[in-house]
């Protein structure tokens, strides 16, 4: 794994909701989630046609995601481009609806 300069910034966090955010709000589908692991907010992946986690990340420069959907438990550093071990896994808030 290549080294990750940004893993001071992943916090426990409480995911904001049970789905992509911005999907949810304009009723879109999505994929797969990912959850920001700085501040809990909870997009779609890239290959969902919103691509908002990315668009978070973009928007907010928040580097690190956590697959969410199911909780995955692995993690992905944008900035740097490469895998990373995070020190836990989020638990859900309940029960994420399946959208493809």
């Amino acid at each position: 794994m290549k080294p990750c300069g940004h893993l001071m910034t992943i916090r426990n966090v409480v995911p904001r909701t049970l789905g992509c955010e911005e999907c949810l709000e304009s009723d879109q589908g999505w994929v797969h989630l990912r959850l920001c692991r700085e501040c809990g907010h909870v997009g779609c992946c890239d290959d969902s046609i919103g691509r908002h986690a990315t668009a978070h990340f973009q928007e907010t420069g928040h580097p690190i995601i956590e697959g969410y959907d199911p909780p995955e438990g692995w993690g992905w550093c944008y900035v740097d481009e490469t895998m990373v071990d995070l020190p836990n896994q989020t638990p859900q808030n309940g029960p994420i609806p399946r959208y493809i």
